[in-house]
């Protein structure tokens, strides 16, 4: 916990608002490898992860399995995110596979997105979904970028957000209003789809969240991003959640600089955020990269933070927001 204490203190420069402690205790190390990205709670118990192309499982449900991992899903190629929907279903990004996939509770998965027009997906990163149903994911490249297919009229490749109404059918929301977009979230009034934009590639490269208006058809409302917060020349934002009183919990920040990221800063860890932009608290981690969270727990009052590998734990004083309410 030391390495922890230092990197706060090495925040100290940024300034945080004065009031109440979020968070109400220390983070706790669940799970020592294999936990790469997207945590996504299931009511029923379980706490999903992925890493080392697999979807794993986490029991918190008690008995005498409690604290065992298993692995759910299999040969996944290089997933990137889960999401457990109302169904108990399991949505997950298939970056390396370019895909977007749905597992039931029969084992049975189907493909929900892999082309938009005909073409290849580029490399399917976060899913966010609404109260009817509808599943949106962004399609980001990090890496080589000489097989993607999607391209506008001037041959520029498009890193977008799409929305899928049916498996099959699907719309891009957003093309160049974004660098290259990771991690998304849809407000609980529908009114909102948040967005991260992280391209870490280059110099001077988006590190910002922005928020879009969404309409009831699940379109974003044109010339409506909002600025949330700028990580400047630091490791920008991925994956990131919302509590019930709307506070975002934001991954983000590094704590050893890259080609293009620097560290004197933003640090690595969990980002605590108002709508308005305020950060409220920071929450560090001691390794790089510190990549997504999810709340869970029975009370919904723990979040999950997947970093450098690593499954911890971190309880929260308000509950938070899951797509999984059964």
């Amino acid at each position: 916990m030391r390495a922890l204490t230092l990197i706060g203190l090495a925040l100290a420069a940024i300034p945080v608002a004065a009031g109440q402690k979020i968070t109400t205790g220390p983070p706790k190390l669940e799970v020592d490898a294999g936990a790469q990205e997207g945590p996504s709670w299931d009511p029923s118990g379980s706490l999903y992860f992925v890493g080392r192309n697999q979807v794993s499982r986490l029991n918190l449900h008690g008995g005498a399995t409690q604290g065992k991992v298993d692995v759910f899903l299999d040969k996944v190629a290089n997933p990137n995110t889960s999401v457990v929907d109302p169904q108990g279903r399991v949505l997950v990004c298939e970056a390396g596979g370019r895909r977007v996939t749905r597992t039931g509770k029969d084992g049975v998965t189907e493909v929900l997105a892999d082309n938009y027009e005909g073409k290849k997906l580029n490399s399917p990163n976060d899913i966010s979904l609404d109260s009817k149903g509808r599943i949106y994911f962004t399609d980001p490249r990090y890496g080589r970028m000489d097989d993607l297919e999607i391209k506008d009229d001037a041959g520029k490749f498009i890193e977008g957000v799409y929305r899928i109404d049916a498996p099959g059918k699907i719309t891009r929301i957003l093309t160049d209003e974004v660098e290259r977009p990771n991690g998304l979230l849809v407000s609980p009034d529908e009114r909102y789809l948040y967005v991260a934009d992280n391209y870490p590639n280059r110099a001077g490269g988006a590190r910002k969240l922005y928020r879009f208006g969404l309409k009831p058809d699940g379109n974003t409302v044109p010339n409506s991003r909002v600025l949330i917060f700028d990580w400047k020349t630091g490791r920008g934002p991925d994956g990131f959640k919302m509590d019930r009183k709307g506070r975002l919990y934001v991954a983000a920040g590094r704590n050893r600089a890259s080609q293009y990221e620097t560290t004197d800063e933003f640090k690595g860890g969990i980002y605590i955020l108002s709508q308005g932009g305020q950060l409220l608290e920071f929450v560090p981690f001691p390794k790089d990269e510190t990549t997504n969270c999810a709340f869970g727990g029975q009370d919904l009052k723990t979040l999950f933070v997947t970093s450098a590998g690593q499954l911890w734990s971190v309880p929260v004083s308000t509950p938070g927001r899951i797509t999984a309410k059964r």
